[in-house]
């Protein structure tokens, strides 16, 4: 149910996207940005930069420019990132929040856990719910 809500969003932010396409940000960027279209795929990094052809932006700038209603965030970060990303999505109101496998740690769950928020953790990566392989 989780899952369903998140794919269910028409603004998607992945935080930790990266231009390096053997890495994982820049993965589950490109299959959200394959099954949902570019126009609906924000890569989040704090360096301004094209990423897969879309620019950029920082969280805060994704969080003040889509209404929390309108937006699931895919976070591919360590977990000392990962940790202040759920907190800021969590005061802006954002309650589709998926951590993809190594971005949590005990802190980040505990946040969760404590604060109410019902995150995607601990199981499978979007990658994996999309069918998409990881070599692509």
């Amino acid at each position: 149910a989780l899952a369903r809500a998140f794919f269910s969003s028409p603004t998607f932010a992945v935080v930790g996207a990266s231009p390096d396409r053997a890495k994982f940000g820049n993965k589950v960027l490109r299959a959200l940005a394959g099954k949902f279209g570019k126009e609906r795929v924000v890569p989040v990094n704090p360096k301004s930069q094209i990423i897969e052809g879309v620019q950029s932006q920082t969280l805060e700038e994704v969080l003040a420019s889509v209404p929390a209603s309108s937006l699931s965030v895919s976070i591919v970060t360590p977990a000392a990132v990962s940790l202040k990303a759920v907190q800021d999505c969590h005061k802006a109101g954002v309650t589709r929040i998926w951590l993809q496998p190594g971005a949590e740690d005990a802190s980040v769950l505990q946040y969760a856990k404590d604060n109410g928020i019902k995150i995607l953790a601990g199981g499978p990566c979007v990658l994996v719910e999309l069918g998409v392989s990881d070599h692509a």
